[in-house]
């Protein structure tokens, strides 16, 4: 085999294919090991109203596993004779954990009222306007936390900043926001027909998906809110995060 030949392979385009299967399917298995716990509780619990708080306990585990399988997808490897991505997965799990913490968990609160204010809205006695206006706050704060969770798996900035950031995305970035729109509704569809852990079996290719619809977000926040220069500061350097 000649020194070409050995350069170019896993370079073509089946090798990257081929790589970015592998890389989905690690990631796959590592993100089902690491949310088993609260997959099963989802599984066990019934699709009843008062199963609400349950279900957003049940969801605690996946903040931080989303969190690694976006940080192992970002930093895949496209040469199939260098593939890593179970390290990757573990490295982001390790160095993302407690950021997403600080966002996942109110976030699964704020939803959590609202979900229970839904699901009890007969008894509730308002106006029924409330309800499209419930809906409309829910999808908001998921399309909120979807730009969060993008940022603090890629960034290493401060709650705060990453909610305020998650926050001017939604806004002023319409084609992340629509895209990401598209991923909750097709996500919704999974867990209507079958199960409420459905999407789990499918979150290294949601992941891989929400990436794509987020580079304009994350092209912009390197841009404008790193340090300039040849190596802006994302996470994949092992400097500590800057949450305090």
């Amino acid at each position: 085999m000649t020194e070409t030949t050995m350069r170019r392979f896993g370079e073509g385009p089946l090798s990257r294919a081929s790589a970015l299967v592998y890389t989905l399917l690690v990631v796959e298995l590592l993100l089902l090991a690491t949310t088993a716990p609260g997959l099963i509780g989802l599984v066990l619990l019934g699709r009843d109203a008062g199963n609400v708080p349950l279900a957003a306990a049940c969801l605690l585990p996946a903040g931080p596993a989303l969190s690694a399988a976006l940080y192992a997808v970002h930093h895949r490897r496209l040469d199939l004779t260098d593939l890593h991505p179970a390290a990757a997965f573990l490295r982001g799990y390790r160095m993302n954990v407690r950021g997403v913490l600080k966002l996942w968990i109110p976030w699964l609160a704020w939803l959590t009222v609202v979900g229970s204010t839904l699901a009890n809205f007969g008894a509730a006695g308002v106006p029924g306007w409330w309800a499209i206006l419930l809906l409309l706050l829910a999808l908001a704060a998921a399309l909120w936390g979807a730009n969060a969770l993008v940022i603090t798996s890629l960034f290493a900035f401060r709650a705060r900043d990453v909610a305020r950031l998650a926050a001017y995305f939604l806004f002023s970035s319409g084609r992340v926001t629509l895209g990401n729109a598209c991923l909750l509704v097709v996500a919704a569809g999974v867990t209507l027909v079958a199960t409420e852990a459905a999407p789990a079996l499918l979150g290294s290719v949601f992941a891989a998906a929400l990436l794509r619809n987020s580079r304009p977000m994350v092209a912009e926040v390197t841009e404008k809110f790193t340090v300039r220069g040849d190596s802006p500061p994302p996470i994949d350097t092992e400097r500590p995060r800057e949450d305090s």
